[in-house]
């Protein structure tokens, strides 16, 4: 950030300190650079989904559609699916997790509270053509569809044991342990492989990569969730009203000099070094702020958070230099996800999974992992 426009933001913030209760700041770009964040897929050789148009359309009237479950398709309603329970909850809904009556499937069911109109409803159901196509990735969850129901947007996807914000808490804090190098270089690699995956076949750029969105099975497993259309009907109701911090988004995109001409993949390498430093660390990089204002100033204007090696634990030196560079506040100079899996410390971690049996241990010791309450959104 130049000193001038340093100085900008040091006159605009004067300002708006005569009367904050009446300011609300709008971190996303314009229409026209929101073009750039979400492209438009050619349709797929290799995959027929011409169900889902078709199921737009009736969804918006009634409320029902179709689940895609392992290639197989089911027409569904609310009434079609038994609720087992509250495993989610955030500020804008839950999640639930339920069964589908006729597959026996179990899945996550994000219901989030809508507040948008007929319009914006077609609009995020058209990218179901987009996101039904990442069933082919092992790193993203599956989505299985989506329905309004009474206006609230229902959203089915794949069930995981866990997320890596309930996990990191129960390490740091329960067990009174630190996460190894091994697995904090796993979860990179499973979530770079995840957003170049989004990238390069679906021109989506993630936008809320966090702990609490990757997530992680009994198996080993570890998956990115909350994409394309659950992240656009976010962004939709927080334009409705004052949303408050989004702790993740990088300096580009909260900096009021560069929001307008939009921004790239390398906002979610940022997001993904904020959440690499606070798995390792067992707390989030910066003190939590009381207003988007000290936000403001501590990421766009304050020094970037730096993992370092500590009494109780050392880190390589290939582990500190690639999540550091995640850090770099100059989105010029922070790398993008091809530079990012040739790094030395990705490279290694691309082949070896301890994951499976370190989770193992993990649940068995905290049975109840599940029921950890943290402080970050479901969605």
């Amino acid at each position: 950030m130049s000193e001038s426009s340093i100085g900008r933001l040091g006159l605009a913030l004067d300002g708006l300190k005569m009367d904050r209760s009446k300011m609300f700041l709008n971190f996303e770009p314009s229409q026209k650079s929101e073009q750039r964040i979400i492209e438009q897929k050619p349709p797929s050789p290799q995959k027929n989904h011409d169900h889902c148009s078709h199921n737009i359309v009736h969804m918006l009237q009634t409320s029902s559609g179709t689940l895609n479950i392992k290639d197989e398709l089911y027409e569904y309603s609310a009434e079609d699916l038994i609720d087992l329970g509250e495993i989610g909850r955030g500020n804008y809904g839950t999640v639930n997790k339920m069964v589908h009556k006729e597959s026996g499937t179990e899945m996550a069911v994000k219901r989030i509270r809508a507040t948008i109109d007929e319009m914006e409803q077609k609009h995020l159901l058209k990218e179901l053509d987009v996101v039904m196509n990442t069933s082919d990735c092992e790193f993203i969850v599956e989505f299985y569809g989506a329905i309004f129901k009474e206006g609230d947007c229902w959203i089915c996807m794949e069930l995981m044991t866990t997320s890596l914000d309930k996990i990191y808490r129960a390490v740091h804090e329960r067990l009174n342990q630190r996460i190894p190098e091994d697995i904090i270089g796993k979860i990179a690699f499973c979530v770079i492989k995840a957003l170049n995956y989004l990238k390069t076949n679906l021109k989506i750029i993630h936008r809320d990569v966090k702990p609490s969105n990757i997530l992680v099975d009994a198996h080993g497993q570890i998956k990115l969730c909350d994409f394309g259309i659950s992240g656009n009907l976010v962004d939709s109701i927080a334009r409705t009203r004052d949303a408050g911090c989004q702790p993740y988004m990088a300096p580009e995109r909260i900096d009021p000099m560069h929001a307008r001409s939009g921004y790239d993949v390398r906002s979610d390498v940022w997001s993904l070094g904020m959440s690499l430093i606070e798995v390792a660390s067992g707390k989030f990089p910066y003190p939590m702020w009381t207003t988007v204002f000290d936000q403001l100033l501590q990421v766009v204007r304050g020094d970037a958070p730096q993992l370092t090696s500590t009494d109780q634990q050392f880190f390589t030196e290939d582990c500190l230099d690639c999540v550091n560079k995640c850090m770099i506040k100059d989105f010029n100079l922070r790398p993008k996800y091809p530079e990012l899996l040739e790094h030395p410390f990705i490279l290694k971690y691309s082949v070896n999974n301890k994951v499976t049996s370190w989770i193992e241990d993990i649940l068995a010791r905290v049975p109840d992992i599940t029921d950890i309450k943290v402080g970050t959104e479901t969605t």
